[in-house]
Order: C-alpha cells, then sequence, then structure tokens
C-alpha cells in the first residue's frame, strides 16, 4: 500500500494554510497524523477498509481520542483502533521517550524550584502549550513512580559488579549536609553494561552499603565472579558480610593517587608512581608480584611507610589477573564509574543544593536510567564473554 493522502484531505489542508498561514500548521499536522495512522492500521491488518482478503489479520474498532502536547502546539488526534488490541501507531510509541525526556525536564526544573509561572513561559516559547501546578505535581508524582519501578525492578545473574559512590549537597532537617550516592553496576552475560541500582544514604557507612547490596539480592541479583570499587571501609565491610566467597578488586587508579600520600618527597612522585604502574602493567600475576616484592624493598630504607603501604594495598589491586586477559583493562579500575559521574556531576551542579533527600535520588535516578536506555539499545559489547 503506498503512502498517499487523498485529495479531499489534501484540500483540507491547503485550506487551512491559506486561512490561517502558519498559525495553522497544528491543524494541518494533525490531518495528516491521523491519515497516517490510519495507512499503518491497515498496514497491520494487512487489508485497507472494507476490503475482503484472506491475509487479513483484525478488523477496525473505531478511535480512541488522544492529546498530544508537540512544540508546535496541541494535536487533538484519533487513535485508530483494533479488535486483536495488538496494534498501536509507531510514532506514538516514540513520542513516549520524548514524554518522559518533557516530564524529567519538568521534574529538574521543580527540583531547582523554577516556579510554575517560570515553567510555562519557557513551554510556551518552545512547545506553545502551558502547564497548571496540578500537571506538574502529577509529572512529578507520575515520574516518581517509573523511577521507583526501575529501582526494584528485577535483576538476574551478572558477571562483573562495579561499584561507586559520589556525594550532593542535601537539605535535612534545614541543615544542608553531604548525601551519599550508592550506584552499581554489571556486566550481564553478553558483555554488556547495565546500571543496576542507585540509593541515596547519608553516608558510606557499611549498614548503608549492606542494606543496598540486600535489595538487590531480593531483586533476583547474582552470579558474579569479581567485584571492583575503591576502598572505602564500610563499602569493604560491607562486602566481606553479603559478598564473603567473591574477589574483590580495588581500584588501581584511585591505589595510584593514595600511594602518593606516603611518599616523603615531591622529587620522588614520578619515580614512585612510575614503579607501581609497572607493576599493574605486568604481563601476569607471578610478574606483578615480583616486581612488587623488588619495589617494597628498593622503598624500605628510603620511605619506610611507603613500603609498608605497598606490602598492604597494592595486592589488593592485583585480583584482576585471576580474570581472562581480555577483560583485564576495563576492569582494573571503576573508570565505568566514573564517565557516568562527569554526566551526573554536569546535571547536578546546576541544582547545588537538592531541598530533600527525595529530589536527589529523583533527578539521579533520571540520569542513570537515560544512561542504561542508552547503554542497551546499543549493539556495542563492552566485554566479549566467548573468547
Amino acid at each position: 500500500m503506498a503512502l498517499n493522502i487523498n485529495d479531499t484531505k489534501f484540500l483540507e489542508i491547503a485550506e487551512i494554510i491559506c486561512e490561517e498561514g502558519l498559525s495553522g500548521i497544528d491543524k494541518a499536522v494533525q490531518i495528516i497524523i491521523n491519515q497516517a495512522m490510519l495507512i499503518e492500521r491497515d498496514r497491520h491488518l494487512k487489508a485497507e477498509r472494507y476490503e475482503r482478503t484472506p491475509e487479513r489479520v483484525s478488523y477496525a474498532n473505531g478511535f480512541k481520542p488522544k492529546q498530544l502536547k508537540t512544540r508546535i502546539g496541541k494535536l487533538q488526534l484519533s487513535v485508530p483502533q483494533t479488535r486483536d488490541g495488538k496494534f498501536y501507531p509507531s510514532f506514538l510509541e516514540q513520542g513516549l521517550r520524548s514524554e518522559r525526556a518533557l516530564k524529567i525536564s519538568l521534574a529538574e526544573m521543580y527540583i531547582q524550584g523554577v516556579s510554575t509561572r517560570k515553567v510555562n513561559a519557557i513551554l510556551s516559547e518552545l512547545c506553545g502549550f502551558e502547564v497548571t501546578s496540578s500537571e506538574v505535581s502529577r509529572a512529578i508524582k507520575e515520574l516518581d513512580e517509573q523511577l521507583e519501578s526501575w529501582r526494584k525492578r528485577e535483576l538476574g545473574h551478572y558477571v562483573y559488579l562495579i561499584l561507586d559512590a559520589r556525594y550532593e549537597k542535601v537539605r535535612v532537617g534545614g541543615c544542608v549536609q553531604d548525601a551519599a550516592i550508592l550506584i552499581a553496576y554489571g556486566i550481564n552475560l553478553e558483555g554488556k553494561r547495565e546500571v543496576l541500582g542507585v540509593s541515596v544514604a547519608m553516608s558510606e557507612a557499611e549498614v548503608h552499603w549492606r542494606a543496598f547490596f540486600q535489595s538487590m539480592i531480593e531483586r533476583k541479583f547474582h552470579g558474579i565472579k569479581m567485584i571492583t570499587s575503591d576502598a572505602h571501609k564500610g563499602l569493604k565491610a560491607a562486602i566481606r558480610a553479603v559478598f564473603p566467597s567473591v574477589p574483590w578488586q580495588r581500584c588501581q587508579f584511585h591505589l595510584q593517587q593514595n600511594a602518593q600520600a606516603y611518599v616523603p618527597r615531591v622529587s620522588l612522585k614520578k619515580e614512585v608512581a612510575s614503579d607501581i604502574r609497572h607493576i599493574f602493567n605486568a604481563p601476569n600475576d607471578s610478574e606483578a608480584n615480583r616486581l612488587l616484592k623488588s619495589t617494597i624493598s628498593k622503598y624500605e630504607k628510603s620511605a619506610p611507610k611507603l613500603s609498608e603501604w605497598l606490602e598492604v594495598s597494592i595486592p589488593e589491586g592485583l585480583q584482576v589477573f585471576q580474570m581472562p586477559k581480555h577483560h583485564q583493562i576495563k576492569l582494573r579500575t571503576t573508570n565505568l564509574a566514573e564517565r557516568v559521574n562527569r554526566e551526573i556531576k554536569r546535571r547536578t551542579q546546576v541544582v547545588s543544593i537538592f531541598p530533600s533527600e527525595a529530589s536527589c535520588e529523583r533527578l539521579i535516578t533520571a540520569i542513570l536510567v537515560e544512561t542504561a536506555d542508552e547503554w542497551l539499545g546499543t549493539d556495542r559489547i563492552y566485554l566479549k564473554m566467548n573468547e
């Protein structure tokens, strides 16, 4: 079936443009979309209106009205229905993502304390319609329900777990505090990245990390072979308590940074960094341990505190050598999380101070949902699992 608008509809569109000019564009587009949906329904049914054909899969079943807010104004659409209930216009499915983006934008403006009057001014300028305070509240409520559903969704089998935390300023009981944003990422059986969950807590204490892990297990999270994270005491304790048999890899990037605190002289910093880098870049576990022993001995007299720190801390960054060779480069640090953190920071620095924990959790979850959709929506494989 060729895409075609009949002469009557074409003349109707032409008359609107002639009489109303560009101000009538919304009405013209409305007619075109309604016609396009009818054509798409015919394609779904494999038959045109009143056509008798053995290929027909169902029958038309009237229309359902739908108001669509767009940047050219409000469109009053008549969405075609089918008896089997399996048809829905593809452009409306695609529009759901834009609708969610608009709701997230409303939520962000709400978080930042933008008044309904200012929101209306922006939407009137960009989209040609206004919103009321009740519509903003409904958008926030609906968004919260969607984000909560995402945070509680069922997980499954994952091979690797990457953990990270960042801090945002939140107003609690009239005081501004630093709230910890706990985030978990996973590599699934197909080698793709996923954002597994997020939690806003008042600190990185063991109790908060442990509760976060337990919530993931309740969502059927299982199967991991290794965990990568930094060495925060609360996080390490929670990992030992909840995942006692899972090997832990301390982020090598953070180890490099931590080492500098034990270097006694500025002139020694580059040399120490180079020695540690050689350990991490060793071809295998035995060579890494040989280089480690040599480095410990090298600084035993000139920098005894550094030597002691190397002996205790560096082995925590060598667990990755037990994983497949082609996985090691991406599992030895929490760089995966750092890239997401940069996007979170870009979006949250506008807010500066969140008015509540809920508002903080709302915006960061929305950002993570966008990231998760982007990762799962691509064919890109983060780690090749079958080599």
